[in-house]
Parts: C-alpha cells; structure tokens; sequence
C-alpha cells in the first residue's frame, strides 16, 4: 500500500512537471518577444496572449475603450504577469536542473555520455 501511494505521488508530480514545462514555454514566448519588440528608447509594451496570438496593451485599450485608469489597471495586470511568468521560468530551470542531476547521480559513464548526446540532440530538433 504505501508503495502505491509512492507510486500516485511520482504521477502525480510528473504530470505537475510537464504542465509546468508547458506553461512555461508558452510563458517564455510571451516574455521573448516583448524584450524581443522593444527599442532601446521606447517604454516596454504590456501583452496578452489570446489563442498564441499577442495583443498589445494599446490595442487593448483602444479596441475595448478603457478609461485611463483602467488602461493603468490592465497594465499592472499583465506586468504582474510578467513577473509572475518570470518566477516559474527559474523555478522551472531549478526543476530541470535538479531533474538532470538526480539522473546523472544514477547513470554510469557510458550512460551518462549517451544521455548528453540525447539532450543535445532534442535541443537540435527544437
């Protein structure tokens, strides 16, 4: 019995791990092409993603006619976001990292050459 619960709580983890990493990607895009956008004189632009698609702060505003203090209101929203999305993007790495490791810590040398080739490898094919 208290095997089978080990066993739940590693689903259940793993399953926590992946919409994480899922997340995070969709999270990072977001980040990346809003540092990506912005110039070195022009103020950083707040984004929402909508079906993969981002819209701007100023777009939102226009199109759905907010006020001005509601335009400041959505703005720290997604600021918050931004911030938000940043925090899981480290903790992210910190799960991988440790994830590597704890792997690395069970392989022989031969497996563990083998498994930085396989990273390797999947990080080409992204």
């Amino acid at each position: 019995m208290h095997g089978g619960m080990w066993v739940s709580w590693r689903g259940a983890r793993l399953l926590v791990a992946v919409f994480l990493v899922f997340l995070s990607g969709t999270l990072v895009g977001v980040l990346a092409t809003r540092f990506a956008a912005r110039s070195p004189q022009q103020q950083p632009a707040s984004y929402y993603t909508i079906g993969g698609k981002q819209i701007a702060l100023d777009q939102m505003a226009k199109e759905l006619e907010l006020s001005r203090v509601q335009a400041q209101q959505l703005e720290t929203i997604l600021d918050d976001f931004v911030m938000y999305v940043q925090m899981l993007q480290s903790q992210m790495d910190d799960v991988r990292a440790n994830g590597k490791a704890r792997i690395l810590s069970i392989l022989d040398e031969k497996q563990k050459a083998k498994f930085e080739r396989m990273l390797v490898d999947r990080q080409a094919r992204r």
